[in-house]
């Protein structure tokens, strides 16, 4: 068996200082770089990119709505047309420092309300999936696993892999529970690293309301800015590792 562990990172903004990304950097095999409209900034961008090519990190853009006071979490009336073109936006400003670096990006996924929106909106899906295709078409797509992501990427061709979360509550129907409601967040590193070996082991995690829902995913979500985040990492890359699984970047899969 093999899964990657992606992570967004650089998310720091000015002086502002967001996420443990130094501590958690060594136990993930990919990252996703905020790319200035929910956070982070070009100096960030930088320093995170070269973090992650000192540990062997693959790399991925992490665009959002342009919302940089709610942190990219509030749904935005953006049209498909807008999407796109904020999409392309923030891969192009995250692909040129990748460049300058000597280092290519292997995806991209989109953050937050963005990312919500587009796991049951195919238009918006559609233009992340064009945006994407436009830049590079051998980029790697990110989805919600099981959601109209995965078929605005099929349709337009775009590689793709399909994403579970780690330490966040799932609804019977398999979408992310949302964040203002009780028991969203799991914060127990025990209970997180045992959901993440099910969901590999078994294709399956358990639902907030305890029903049993089918999980397709390549890689999984960990969260690097909640607290407690880089002792929830450690415990799940032991666990994994433990179980024989082979934690690597999917694009080296």
């Amino acid at each position: 068996m093999k899964m990657d562990l992606n992570c967004d990172m650089g998310e720091s903004f000015g002086t502002y200082k967001l996420g443990y990304d130094e501590e958690a950097m060594p136990y993930v095999t990919s990252i996703n770089v905020a790319c200035g409209f929910h956070a982070s900034d070009p100096a960030n961008m930088l320093k995170t990119v070269r973090l992650a090519k000192k540990h062997g990190v693959a790399i991925g853009a992490h665009p959002s709505f342009p919302d940089l006071v709610g942190f990219g979490r509030r749904l935005m009336a953006l049209s498909p047309e807008e999407v796109y073109a904020d999409v392309l936006y923030q891969i192009g400003s995250l692909e040129a420092i990748c460049r300058a670096e000597g280092l290519k990006l292997q995806h991209v996924k989109v953050h937050g309300a963005l990312y919500n929106a587009a796991a049951k909106d195919l238009a918006l899906a559609t233009a992340i999936a064009k945006a994407i295709k436009a830049v590079d078409p051998a980029l790697y797509m990110l989805c919600l696993g099981n959601s109209l992501m995965v078929e605005a990427a099929k349709a337009e061709g775009v590689p793709y892999v399909e994403e579970a979360f780690a330490d966040r509550a799932y609804t019977a129907q398999g979408t992310l529970v949302p964040r203002k409601q009780e028991g969203s967040v799991i914060h127990d590193p025990q209970q997180v690293a045992q959901r993440v070996l099910q969901m590999v082991s078994e294709g399956q995690v358990q639902s907030l309301d305890g029903q049993k829902v089918p999980i397709t995913a390549q890689t999984v979500c960990v969260h690097g800015d909640t607290p407690g985040a880089v002792a929830m990492i450690q415990a799940i890359r032991k666990a994994l590792d433990a179980a024989g699984v082979e934690v690597k970047a999917f694009g080296a899969f």
